[in-house]
């Protein structure tokens, strides 16, 4: 039986599927005591496919951004319940670090990054409220518009 987080993401249509497979020589986490650090997750749907390709400011719009940023939290979410088993060992969401493959001159990046942000709040609550930096990059892999990576303290 699903715990009351992932009863959360059902009621929002989210069903966590097999997290991606690291596509380097990384780890998708590691756990020190109660912290858990979840490796930057690409905007990638299930089925691997981008959400969203290219540059902010560019081909790529805010709102298109902010649904690749959820994708990346729903991902880092599939991470986390293959580390604990149930989310619901989630004690606090500490931080998200976001990366958004940009323009020279975009500067929404903050925007495009409540898309991860909002689906933690959704999800966990005020234990969902974070600290977050978010970073235009010149270029991520695959050209994916998005990355996010997450520190969660756990029991």
């Amino acid at each position: 039986m699903a715990g009351t987080v992932e009863q959360k993401l059902a009621a929002q249509g989210i069903v966590l599927h097999q997290p991606p497979s690291p596509v380097a020589n990384y780890v998708g986490f590691v756990r020190t005591g109660n912290l858990l650090f979840v490796s930057g997750q690409v905007c990638v749907d299930p089925q691997g496919k981008l959400i969203a390709k290219g540059k902010l400011g560019g081909s790529v719009t805010v709102e298109q951004g902010n649904a690749a940023a959820r994708g990346c939290a729903i991902n880092l979410l599939a991470q986390l319940k293959a580390a604990l088993g149930d989310l619901d060992k989630v004690v606090r969401v500490v931080r998200l670090g976001g990366f958004v493959n940009s323009a020279p001159d975009f500067v929404d990046g903050p925007k495009v990054l409540n898309g991860a942000s909002d689906l933690m709040v959704a999800a966990f609550g005020e234990k969902g409220r974070h600290a977050r930096t978010t970073v235009g990059v010149a270029s991520l892999p695959a050209d994916a518009s998005v990355e996010v990576e997450g520190l969660f303290e756990v029991s």
